[in-house]
């Protein structure tokens, strides 16, 4: 029973709200979204006002989904023990390090490419 409390916990925190989970990197979460709406706006040609409406619309996204994190968050600690929200917390750090390694790495590698 622990196990699937535990696998289902760990699914609703693998949704797209990973970033949202660590406010910390905040700025870098700001900065993706203004490449996405920049990369958006260049592939799709869109008009300024097609882009404020994009824009728009990404941040009510961002709020909803912020939400939907604060109530998850919020019933697992009502449903998981305070050893397993501490493991809960662990896995988490341990999947940012790797995702923020891998981002690291990534931004490496284009660094050259950007020089050009």
């Amino acid at each position: 029973m622990n196990k699937k409390i535990i696998t289902l916990a760990l699914l609703a925190l693998a949704l797209p709200l990973t970033v949202v989970a660590f406010p910390g990197d905040k700025g870098d979460f700001e900065v993706h979204h203004a490449n996405r709406l920049e990369h958006l706006s260049k592939r799709l040609d869109l008009t300024p006002e097609q882009k404020t409406k994009v824009e728009a619309l990404f941040k009510v996204q961002d709020e909803k989904l912020k939400s939907i994190h604060e109530e998850t968050q919020a019933r697992l600690q009502e449903i998981l023990t305070k050893e397993q929200l501490t493991k809960l917390d662990e896995l988490k750090k341990q999947r940012h390090d790797k995702w923020q390694s891998k981002h690291e790495g990534l931004n490496n590698q284009k660094a050259p490419e950007q020089i050009k």
